[in-house]
């Protein structure tokens, strides 16, 4: 492709030259301005017009000549570099879909990815840096040449087809993530995904916390909706802020409590006042007065240290903050419990 390019260059730049020295030779000759480009023109692109004026010296037939050679000779370089540009692109083209075909062929156990929008491109590098095996399915040609530049392999078309999704194995894929922004368009891939590879998993995407009962009746394992998902998310760093730094320290855990939630289990913080009677207390007997309602995975110290997955004997202080995980009910009483500054009782009951 380079090389087409240099071409038309140097051709453009060799037709360019050609048309001012014959414009100046024809001036030399004492021909008018008007005249002598005139005379360039018909002569390099040869539209069979009679000569400007009568061409007898023999010095100025030969420079016309070498105007006709020069100029015909220079077009034609550039035509060909345009001709081989585009030849060299469809080329490398069906190399390409050649090259990814039989490497589709042999994928097992992969991934199917329906659509390459924001979603898809994130959930893509995240099976890269897992080195797990993927193909994206999308009809729109501009992300599948974005898909490519990326070294990703792709198919063109649309994911609803029968035929496509089996060109992509479905048969010998493992899980199958339809991500596109389009409901409908889920559920239908869903319904074709599930009648081809009944042992297939099937993650979907929606838009409508509606949808997500027809995603489920359609065969879907797992449904994630976004707006939700992003809504949980703002929420926690408003509300959990100590339990996300203790996840920005492990990026591979940014999700966990929406995880962990599918499970009725959350993820919370406990905050440690300076009068509070678990001040001087250990790990380990914090973990004992909460009768197995909790563990506790971080700690975070008030001068600002995390310590992930402390010491049973790490004592506390105060202005620490636990980061603790246990079931969703639980929790809040706990929270409840500590708030009882300097009292080790709940409605009477000792902690």
């Amino acid at each position: 492709m380079k090389t087409s390019i240099r071409r038309i260059l140097f051709g453009a730049i060799l037709f360019l030259a050609t048309q001012l020295v014959a414009v100046f030779g024809y001036r030399l000759a004492g021909w008018s301005w008007m005249d002598a480009v005139y005379m360039v023109v018909i002569t390099i692109f040869g539209v069979g017009y009679g000569e400007v004026r009568p061409v007898l010296d023999p010095g100025l037939r030969l420079f016309t000549i070498f105007v006709i050679v020069a100029g015909t000779s220079s077009a034609v370089y550039v035509v060909g570099g345009f001709l081989q540009m585009a030849t060299e692109g469809e080329i490398n083209r069906a190399l390409g879909a050649r090259r990814m075909s039989r490497e589709i062929e042999v994928l097992e156990g992969h991934l199917i990815i329906c659509g390459f929008g924001r979603m898809g491109l994130l959930l893509a590098r995240h099976m890269v840096e897992a080195q797990r095996p993927f193909v994206i399915v999308d009809r729109d040609e501009a992300r599948v040449d974005q898909a490519q530049s990326l070294g990703y392999l792709v198919r063109l078309g649309d994911a609803t087809d029968e035929q496509l999704l089996m060109e992509v194995g479905i048969g010998r894929a493992t899980t199958l993530a339809t991500v596109l922004p389009n409901d409908a368009l889920n559920v239908f891939i869903t319904l074709t995904a599930r009648n081809l590879n009944p042992g297939l998993m099937i993650l979907a995407r929606g838009e409508q916390g509606s949808t997500e009962k027809k995603l489920l009746q359609a065969g879907a394992n797992r449904v994630v909706l976004p707006a939700s998902i992003g809504a949980i998310r703002m929420a926690h760093l408003i509300t959990h802020p100590a339990s996300l730094d203790f996840l920005s320290a492990n990026n591979s855990l940014s999700s966990l409590n929406e995880i962990l939630a599918q499970i009725h289990v959350q993820l919370d913080e406990l905050p440690i006042k300076p009068q509070s009677d678990w001040v001087g207390t250990s790990i380990e007997n914090v973990e004992i007065r909460g009768k197995g309602s909790f563990i506790v995975v971080a700690l975070r110290r008030a001068a600002g240290e995390m310590i992930i997955h402390p010491s049973p004997e790490v004592f506390l202080h105060g202005g620490d903050t636990l980061i603790v995980v246990g079931r969703r009910g639980d929790l809040p009483k706990i929270s409840r419990r500590l708030a009882q500054e300097r009292r080790g009782l709940y409605r009477g009951t000792r902690f």
